[in-house]
């Protein structure tokens, strides 16, 4: 077992293809599936299903690939190491963003980056927090931008903006006429909500302190994964969501008159740079943070706002 074999199989793991894996590889792909082959040979078991197409690891193939994934990550330390003594924070970072975040930031960072003096080249990649916590522990992406706290034990969460919810509610609505909305009185089976997946449903479930019950007074029920389908279904419907400060910011002036803050608290989400624990690129870590708080409202930056933090 060597460096180059974990590479290759995380190679073909990647573009599950043997050929393209190969050509991204600078190999052959014979030398490939033979380094592939022998490899699985001197561990005795199957690492990909070759008789599928495209090829997908087995099931003890896919615990190898994540450890080497690991694995590979933990080699190319040693350099960080060294960058990190000599100071130097250029370089690549994968960041990955959470949807209910991604549409606010990404747009502006991407315009940041236009900037080539920029020291950091960003990958960015929209998905899941599920999704984001295993690729980040497995090293694909070397951090994600995400909603917490998570309290996750391989991981090291560092704050970078407080974001406050506020409620969207219809003017057909009961509760429009208040100025204020009282979380205690709020009946959840009224509120449109994100699927499930999504970290901002379990914040304001836990924010409302009851979950849906099975009898609901919408006729329809319906679970969406974009924060602007629910504010568009209490446009045309009834009822009330919960939106996050930066969604509510590039609202209409007629939209933001349906906004309600809510009685006797105040209801903040956190959102953090989440990296593994064996992530060691402290500058990098420290530029990359800056760079986000450059592009999120200084009014979200107050460290003060942490007292009110909805948990997960």
């Amino acid at each position: 077992m060597n460096i180059q074999q974990l590479e290759y199989i995380i190679a073909v793991d990647t573009f599950r293809h043997f050929a393209k894996a190969a050509e991204y590889c600078h190999i052959t792909q014979p030398t490939l599936s033979m380094m592939i082959q022998k490899f699985e040979e001197d561990l005795n078991v199957q690492i990909f299903d070759r008789t599928q197409h495209p090829v997908v690891p087995t099931a003890i193939g896919s615990q190898i690939i994540d450890q080497a994934r690991i694995s590979l990550k933990h080699f190319g330390q040693i350099k960080e190491l060294v960058e990190q003594e000599q100071q130097l924070s250029v370089g690549k970072f994968t960041l990955g963003i959470i949807p209910t975040i991604a549409s606010y930031i990404v747009p502006v960072l991407l315009s940041r980056q236009q900037d080539k003096s920029k020291k950091i080249t960003l990958t960015l990649k929209e998905n899941t927090s599920a999704y984001l916590i295993r690729n980040v522990l497995n090293g694909t992406l070397d951090g994600a931008l995400m909603a917490g706290p998570l309290h996750h034990a391989g991981l090291t969460e560092y704050p970078v903006y407080y974001e406050k919810f506020y409620a969207y509610v219809s003017p057909k609505d009961k509760a429009y006429k208040l100025k204020k909305i009282d979380l205690q009185k709020l009946d959840i089976n009224n509120v449109w909500l994100l699927e499930n997946e999504h970290c901002l449903r379990g914040q304001i479930e836990h924010l409302c302190q009851m979950k849906r019950q099975s009898a609901t007074s919408n006729t329809v029920q319906y679970a969406s994964g974009s924060i602007d389908t629910l504010v568009h279904i209490v446009d045309y419907n009834n009822g009330i969501t919960i939106i996050p400060e930066m969604h509510a910011m590039g609202m209409s002036e007629e939209q933001q008159e349906h906004l309600r803050e809510f009685k006797n608290t105040i209801a903040v989400r956190e959102v953090s740079l989440v990296v593994s624990k064996e992530y060691i690129r402290k500058t990098m870590i420290n530029n990359l943070i800056m760079l986000i708080k450059g592009v999120v409202p200084k009014s979200m930056q107050d460290d003060s706002l942490k007292q009110y933090v909805v948990n997960l």
